[in-house]
């Protein structure tokens, strides 16, 4: 039963109450809440009249009523039980699920080894275990019209009970529900795990009231707040300043690899990240409505997919039953044997597959977990081995999500390359920002000596003023070099070209004149071209989305080998959701792989999609696919895993049906001991199933799907920036050094801020 409740999307000591409520106090199976979908899902038996669901419906109504006075401290503290102890759940649906049958197999075997057990009580636990297995068939019958595997085995199981033959029906009763249960390993639930978007913003707010600041709860900002971000700060709403200036790190939203000056005037958005400065934001849009809210409505509203792996078992077994059912009665009415009619029952190909096939795809799931790559389902699994076009977010993905100095270009002939890193560095040092440590990291790496200076003096959004062995320096953009009257005429003489491709620049200058300048941009991953020549070779279609601006986008895509008519530039989550379903649409299987907020909604609309696991909470837990390592060669592995696995399956296939049918078409002409059906048909099942096992029983089955890469090579490649070896994801920035910080207890040097 699925109910919308809008109160959850803001309340989550509601939702915590209401899972306590409907857990406590009435008899459900399972009870779901997504707050991002505003969702209540519960679950009860599988058989329920119309009578009592109208009781339980009315029995939900008053729970959620209820929910609204209750003790939210003993709902919490419930819920945290619940989760803390999944374990026992486990256990306790494994022995509801396999305990009888286990008990009717035991009560059998011991008949057999000599035990005088009546003969009453083994068919009597047989056909009690039986139950679950009467009522799918039922089921199947009521609402699909159709005979399905489960009426085959359930015939056959009844007979071989009834006709004084209990072991059987036992053995092949306890295979059944262990391969049933295997199965629901693979089951990803069929509501989409997603984050509230608030959860993803800090839960409290700076906003300024009466002239002082005041801390409030993010989701009682009202537009017309005037809200107050500190550097380190999440911006929780949407809107435009009306003080200050800083630098904004919008990546994770908008795709933009480099952060951003904002001043007076110009807009922000929620989720983003302030880096430097101090502002104060007039509010025009919260929560839901933000632009943010609207990307993870997008992912809200993206088609649910089958949460589980195409049943190859189910499609050729139920195929399989009337044609069975026909020989058996064939057999039965012209031989006048039952021995023989149920023997022909028991050699259906439903029982192999259904062991076999969950069996594989557990295999390869754990096989990929125990490598570093996690993947949610069984259906993910099937879809990963299908995908022909292979979407990509650029930056934090195809690119390592961070400034690299990629060379130095001088103006100056006196000057040396050495000594103008130098310089930037000694500049540079103590500042939070992206670029001024790319440049410290740089000059570290290449063991630059970093010196000391006399004055500094911060401009924000433009650079640094200093004054290092008596010379003035000025670090910075082209806007700090306009504002002090410096000339860029002979960069452009010198160097026409400087500003093609995906570098930007840090201008250097000294005494009033431009003695060079520093390139950075956020190179590509060590892996991200070795990775799209494979994907290629596979006949994969790797295509990039950015936001950022259509120059930088194909110098990346030129660099990594990925064709012009692939790349899509300052695509924004509306314009990625739009290009995947374009692509689906045209007959695609598409996989997306991102990491950020901003790619979330193209994430749930993707066949298959893929994010890290040091991505945002929102991308993360709408992948199907997760590269536990953070690195682009996990996916390559999981390609290979998935086509081995898909091959298994069809190798099971094999093996339980040839056999199987070869002993049909045997007992329509000669006499199949009952027996002897068991032995081939379990026999093939056993079989099957340790073939789907071999991924776990060989530690090499895998290892040679994916070439090993050469780290070195790759950093002798061109274009390549010298700490391509460092950490892909950005360093947590410190704020520490900023006057307009908050008071700490460490108290920091103080350092010149001027407008």
């Amino acid at each position: 039963m699925r109910i919308n409740i809008p109160l959850l999307a803001d309340d989550e000591e509601y939702s915590y109450k209401l899972k306590y409520l409907i857990k406590s106090q009435m008899d459900v199976a399972e009870v779901h809440i997504n707050q991002a979908t505003q969702s209540l899902v519960v679950e009860f038996d599988a058989l329920v009249n119309g009578e009592m669901l109208s009781l339980r419906r009315q029995k939900l109504v008053a729970v959620l009523q209820q929910a609204l006075i209750v003790d939210v401290e003993t709902a919490i503290a419930y819920c945290q039980k619940i989760n803390s102890n999944s374990t026992p759940n486990y256990w306790e649906y494994y022995w509801e699920r396999l305990g009888l049958p286990a008990l009717s197999l035991t009560l059998c075997l011991g008949a057999i080894a000599g035990l005088p057990l009546p003969g009453l009580l083994l068919t009597g636990s047989v056909l009690i275990a039986s139950i679950p297995v009467f009522k799918r068939a039922l089921i199947a019958i009521q609402q699909q019209q159709q005979l399905s595997i489960d009426f085959l085995d359930g015939m056959a199981i009844g007979l071989h009970a009834i006709n004084g033959s209990p072991f059987p029906s036992a053995l092949m009763l306890g295979m059944i529900e262990g391969g049933e249960a295997i199965r629901d390993m693979t089951m990803r639930s069929s509501e989409r795990a997603s984050f509230d978007l608030l959860d993803c913003l800090h839960k409290h707010a700076l906003v300024e009231r009466d002239g002082h600041e005041v801390e409030i709860p993010v989701k009682e900002i009202v537009e017309g707040d005037r809200v107050i971000v500190y550097p380190g700060d999440q911006i929780p709403v949407d809107g435009y300043i009306i003080k200050g200036h800083g630098l904004v790190d919008q990546c994770k939203l908008t795709g933009e690899s480099v952060p951003i000056s904002l001043s007076e005037g110009d807009e922000v958005l929620a989720s983003t990240m302030l880096v430097e400065g101090k502002i104060c934001i007039f509010t025009q849009q919260t929560g839901k409505n933000t632009r943010a809210g609207a990307t993870v409505a997008l992912m809200k509203s993206a088609p649910v997919h089958d949460t589980r792996m195409g049943n190859y078992a189910t499609t050729i077994a139920n195929d399989m039953v009337v044609p069975t059912l026909a020989v058996s009665l064939g057999v039965g009415l012209s031989s006048g044997d039952l021995s023989r009619a149920i023997s022909i029952l028991t050699l259906d190909v439903g029982t192999g597959m259904r062991i076999s096939i969950p069996t594989t795809i557990m295999s390869a799931l754990t096989y990929a977990a125990r490598n570093g790559v996690h993947i949610r389902s069984g259906r993910a699994l099937e879809k990963l081995a299908e995908i022909d076009t292979l979407v990509f977010d650029k930056t934090g993905t195809l690119t390592q999500g961070r400034a690299g100095v990629t060379g130095i270009k001088l103006t100056d002939d006196t000057c040396s390359e050495k000594e103008l890193l130098s310089l930037a560095a000694t500049a540079e040092q103590g500042l939070s920002h992206p670029v001024a440590e790319a440049i410290i990291r740089h000059a570290k790496d290449t063991n630059v000596p970093i010196d000391e200076y006399q004055e500094w003096d911060y401009r924000v959004g433009l650079g640094v003023v200093t004054t290092i062995k008596n010379s003035q320096l000025l670090v910075g953009s082209h806007r700090l070099m306009a504002q002090e009257n410096i000339s860029l005429d002979i960069l452009n003489q010198r160097y026409p070209n400087i500003k093609s491709g995906s570098n930007s620049l840090v201008y250097v200058a000294r005494d009033g004149q431009l003695i060079g300048v520093i390139l950075y941009s956020d190179p590509p991953r060590p892996e991200s071209q070795y990775i799209i020549q494979q994907l290629q070779s596979q006949g994969i279609t790797p295509y990039m989305l950015s936001g950022d601006v259509n120059r930088v986008a194909h110098a990346v895509a030129g660099e990594l080998g990925i064709a012009p008519d692939c790349v899509h530039a300052e695509a924004f989550p509306e314009g990625k959701v739009e290009i995947v379903k374009s692509l689906h649409d045209s007959g695609k299987t598409v996989a997306f792989c991102g990491d950020g907020i901003n790619d979330s909604a193209a994430l749930a609309y993707a066949d298959v999609s893929i994010s890290f696991g040091g991505a945002t909470d929102v991308a993360r837990e709408t992948a199907d696919v997760v590269l536990m390592n953070n690195d682009l060669h996990g996916l390559l592995l999981a390609i290979q895993i998935a086509k081995h696995a898909m091959k298994i399956v069809w190798e099971n296939a094999a093996l339980v049906v040839v056999p199987n049918i070869g002993a049909v078409m045997a007992g329509v002409f000669l006499a199949i001991d009952p027996v002897l059906a068991i032995i081939i048909n379990n026999g093939s099942a056993i079989f099957a199933e340790l073939n789907g096992l071999r991924p776990l029983l060989g530690p090499d089955e895998f290892k040679s799907l994916v070439p090993a890469v050469d780290i070195k090579t790759l950093q002798e490649q061109p274009n390549q920036p010298q700490d391509l070896t460092q950490a892909t994801k950005p360093a947590k920035i410190g704020v520490e050094q900023v006057d307009e910080t908050r008071p700490s207890t460490n108290k920091p040097r103080q350092i010149k801020i001027s407008a």
